[in-house]
């Protein structure tokens, strides 16, 4: 078994494996379009050989195969129950069409020069050696061929209403703590220059907002669900006070009919060179 080096482990979430994968879900298909739109501007096409890393229980991995129905896909996921979730859940697509990995993104296995396209969503913030990992994408890269990270910065989190006060200082909280175990939730002001070390050259960035107007509620009520704190009080990174007013605020917002949330994603994008 390869070395997982990253923050992110299904096994450890507050939520349970389940309601997990359920938010996980929603939140892919809350910005799926927009991503995709960009994931196209930046020069995705159909009948492209396509490598999505980190694809977890596949749900970016479905829409892949359903907008691109002429490309191969391969999802690449070094944890073994992910893994069997998106195998279970894609079972009807031809193995001719999408072929599952189970590796390491520091260490994929997969030859040079094999793909055009790659694309790592929210698997950044997690790892500890992300230079390491963008140079092994970059290596199995054809010539011209790019990579796209959609990620977050929390930095530019986004905004809630009614207003949570103390959501701030708690994020703050949150990204010391991931940091201190080799993570970075800042990584999307870092994305242009991590390619740069890695060798990408042509490099672009954009954002990607998602927006309880536009998406609904749904996706953003899972994300403040107050039970996704509970683990960070229970190991003293956030105190009772701080819990109990996270409860308040996250119920003022699932019972307020004025609430709405928004929130930024990062996307980054690099090429690697022509001749190399």
């Amino acid at each position: 078994m390869k070395a997982r080096n990253s923050t992110y482990n299904i096994d450890n979430v507050a939520l349970g494996f389940e309601e997990e994968v359920e938010r996980l879900k929603v939140q892919t298909m809350m910005g799926w379009d927009k991503e995709f739109r960009n994931l196209q501007w930046y020069g995705l096409q159909d009948g492209m050989s396509v490598l999505e890393l980190g694809s977890g229980p596949s749900f970016v991995t479905e829409q892949l195969v359903h907008s691109l129905p002429e490309s191969e896909i391969t999802a690449l996921e070094i944890d073994q129950k992910l893994l069997a979730e998106a195998k279970n859940r894609l079972h009807h697509i031809p193995s001719s069409k999408l072929r599952f990995v189970h590796s390491s993104v520091y260490d994929t296995g997969l030859p040079d020069h094999s793909y055009d396209f790659a694309i790592a969503r929210l698997l950044f913030l997690h790892l500890h050696n992300p230079v390491e990992a963008a140079r092994e994408i970059y290596r199995v890269l054809r010539p011209g061929g790019k990579l796209v990270i959609i990620d977050i910065d929390d930095g530019i989190f986004g905004a809630v209403s009614p207003n949570m006060d103390l959501l701030p200082s708690v994020i703050k909280k949150l990204a010391e703590h991931q940091a201190a175990k080799g993570g970075n939730r800042y990584i999307g002001r870092r994305l242009p220059r991590l390619l740069a070390q890695a060798g990408y050259v042509d490099l672009d960035m954009d954002t990607v907002i998602q927006h309880s107007d536009l998406h609904g509620m749904e996706g953003f009520k899972r994300q403040f669900d107050i039970n996704r704190f509970r683990v960070f009080y229970n190991k003293g990174i956030i105190n009772e006070e701080e819990y109990e007013q996270l409860q308040q605020a996250s119920e003022n917002f699932n019972n307020s009919p004025e609430a709405y949330a928004m929130m930024t994603f990062v996307m980054a994008c690099g090429k690697k060179p022509e001749h190399c």
